[in-house]
This record gives C-alpha cells, sequence and structure tokens, in this order.
C-alpha cells in the first residue's frame, strides 16, 4: 500500500507513480491517437464527410451514452472499494482479536510453555491467512509449536491447534471452565474473519458486468472521433486519448481494489498488519 500525503498536490499531478494507470494504458491511448488522426485526416480531408449534416450529428450519440457510462464506472468504483474496506474492517478485527485474546492470555499467568505456545500460534494465524489469500503456504518458524500439513487449509489447521490447546488448559485444570467460554470465543472469531476475507477474494465481480464495461468504453472511445472531428478537428487527436485515459482508469483502478489481500500498489498494508500482530502480541505476553 503507498503511504502518502493527501495534501502534496505537487506530487500527485507532477509525479507518475509506477502504480500510475498511465503506465499501463499510454500504448493503447498512442494507438487510439493514431487512430483517431487517421479518422479525422479521411473525413476532413478525402471523403469530405463534414458536408453532410446527418454524419456532422453523429456525436449526439456519445452525449446520451457518456451518462450511461458515467453510472456504470461509479457502480463499479463504489463496489470495488466496497470489497476493499470490508477487508480493511476484517483486518482490523484481525488484530483486536489477536491483540485481546493476548491480554487474557497474559492475565490467566500460565506456564512459560503454554505463553510459549500463544506467542508462537496468535500471530501463525495472521501469517497463515496472509499467504492462504495470496494463495501460498505458510509453515513458519518452529513450526515444532504448531505442526500443519500443506495439503490442507493451513489457517484452519492453526485455528484447530489453539482452540485444542485451550481445551487442553480445561482439561488439565490449568484454566476454569468459565475461562474456557471467553477464550474460545476469541478463537471463534478467527475462523470468522478468515471466512470473510475468503468470500471477497472468492467471489469476483461478474464476469459479463466486467466485460461489458471494457466492451462499452471500447466502442464509446473508439467511436469518438468519428463525430467530433467535425467540431474539434485535429484536437481530436490529443482529446480521445485522454478520454480514454480517464475512463480505462477509473476501471483499472476497480479491477486492482477488488481483490485487497494481494500485493499491488494500492492494495491492503496485510505485511506490515501481520508484523504489527506478531509485535504487539510478543509486547503482551513476554
Amino acid at each position: 500500500m503507498i503511504n502518502y500525503n493527501p495534501k502534496d498536490w505537487f506530487t500527485f499531478i507532477f509525479h507518475i507513480h509506477k502504480a500510475d494507470t498511465i503506465r499501463k494504458l499510454w500504448p493503447l491511448m498512442v494507438s487510439v491517437a493514431v487512430f483517431s488522426g487517421l479518422i479525422a485526416f479521411l473525413e476532413l480531408n478525402y471523403l469530405k464527410l463534414s458536408e453532410s449534416t446527418y454524419v456532422k450529428n453523429i456525436g449526439m450519440m456519445h452525449n446520451l451514452l457518456g451518462f450511461v457510462i458515467s453510472m456504470l464506472l461509479v457502480f463499479r468504483t463504489n463496489t470495488s472499494y466496497d470489497r476493499w474496506w470490508e477487508g480493511r474492517r476484517l483486518l482490523g478485527a484481525l488484530t483486536n482479536v489477536s491483540r485481546n485474546f493476548a491480554i487474557k492470555i497474559k492475565a490467566l499467568k500460565l506456564k512459560e510453555e503454554h505463553v510459549e505456545f500463544f506467542e508462537y500460534g496468535i500471530p501463525k494465524y495472521a501469517f497463515a491467512l496472509k499467504e492462504h489469500l495470496r494463495e501460498k503456504q505458510y509453515f513458519g518458524k518452529n513450526s515444532f509449536l504448531i505442526e500443519v500439513d500443506g495439503g490442507k487449509h493451513i489457517p484452519n489447521q492453526v485455528a484447530a491447534s489453539i482452540s485444542s490447546k485451550v481445551f487442553e488448559l480445561q482439561a488439565t485444570g490449568a484454566i476454569s471452565q468459565e475461562q474456557l467460554i471467553i477464550l474460545n470465543a476469541d478463537v471463534q472469531q478467527f475462523t470468522e474473519i478468515c471466512g470473510g476475507c475468503e468470500r471477497i477474494k472468492n467471489t469476483p465481480i461478474p464476469y459479463s458486468y466486467s466485460a461489458f464495461i471494457k466492451k462499452f468504453i471500447f466502442i464509446y472511445v473508439i467511436t469518438l472521433p468519428f463525430g467530433w472531428v467535425f467540431s474539434l478537428g485535429y484536437f481530436v487527436v490529443p482529446i480521445v486519448p485522454f478520454i480514454l485515459y480517464v475512463l480505462a482508469s477509473l476501471e483499472l483502478i476497480a479491477e486492482e481494489i477488488e481483490n485487497p489481500f494481494g500485493v499491488d500498489a494500492n492494495d491492503l498494508p496485510v505485511d506490515e498488519i501481520c508484523d504489527n500482530i506478531e509485535k504487539h502480541v510478543g509486547q503482551i505476553l513476554r
């Protein structure tokens, strides 16, 4: 995730970050500029279509469709941002439940070996969840404390180990039945957070909707020179690529943030959040 100063306008305007959509779109923008110049040349100098009133009014179509495409892009962006923000809330909940669980373990004044288990197990769940959401596997250091099978759902295995440890403490008399109920509620939240994150990751925007927006933008932009050349002349060469940049950038940004757990520049700072969980849990339990 990019950390920035929202008040630094100069940097926003004149600095091109590697995450800027213009880096991805410039080949298409150049192609559209060449296409627009070719259409302008043919219509103005060769076909002489400016003499036809009907052809000159083709721009009315774009005026009508402009509102439609704007509404579609607003809905698309809002939907993706809602997924991004929900992911951030789930990661915030993971941080809170990890701290609360560690605080309760600290208050129980358990033996050193039990505290060492939770000091390792709580952050391991966060790291295992992070790698799981990125379709990777996390085994962690000191894996002898919590052994996992790489062929299965690793976050579930870590949560099951933590839950088994809690029930073991109750069975041996280290904690009471009431304390077991309190701790078990936190353990259940780990799995609920995992399920929420998986729901975001595994439920993309419907294919037909996403494909339609891309086709709509392409057709809208590619037909702009035909109607606008009569009023703008060769100015369509820079203007049409700029319109493409604006419309396509909204779609690219929405695509990037709809799965917020990856490693793209605008994704959530999952690595930093997991590091903080490990740091804070260690500070609480030591």
